[in-house]
């Protein structure tokens, strides 16, 4: 067992675990954010996708430890005040959400992209979600809405 302190959306957290429990578990079960799913258990599917220091990474392919004074979002970190993100909202506008299983990840694989390219292009955003897997919506709504989110954050 160690303590483990890195901050969390937005807030610095502390906890003492195995540090080789995997991320996605501590997420979910120690910190209750149940929005980052478990898809594959073996960074295929993109489903439990986080952002750790501004990189879209599988939370069940990371160790806890490996988060020690690093800064982790979740999907539950990206809406401000009670309100959406501009992609959030965009993924129900453009009906990018069918099942919904996939969403936090597709989510938050799409947030990094436009932490670091606030103008992707449309092969840019294909390759950032690629590692997402979604059996429902054949992608195109999926990459309607992070083009609408580009689009809208330009105009800003």
């Amino acid at each position: 067992m160690k303590e483990i302190t890195f901050t969390l959306n937005d807030k610095k957290v502390s906890l003492t675990t195995d540090p080789m429990k995997r991320l996605l578990d501590v997420v979910r079960e120690d910190f209750r954010l149940t929005g980052t799913k478990e898809g594959c258990g073996i960074g295929e599917c993109g489903a439990c996708t986080v952002i750790v220091d501004k990189k879209a990474v599988c939370s069940c392919m990371m160790l806890a430890g490996q988060v020690e004074g690093k800064e982790v979002i979740t999907i539950e970190g990206i809406e401000k005040d009670g309100e959406l993100s501009p992609l959030q909202k965009n993924f129900i506008k453009y009906g990018a959400i069918q099942c919904g299983f996939c969403t936090p990840g597709m989510i938050m694989s799409a947030t990094a992209l436009l932490m670091e390219n606030p103008k992707p292009t449309e092969k840019e955003i294909r390759i950032a979600i690629s590692g997402n897997l979604c059996r429902c919506t054949g992608y195109v709504q999926i990459i309607e809405a992070i083009q609408a989110t580009v689009e809208e954050l330009k105009a800003q």
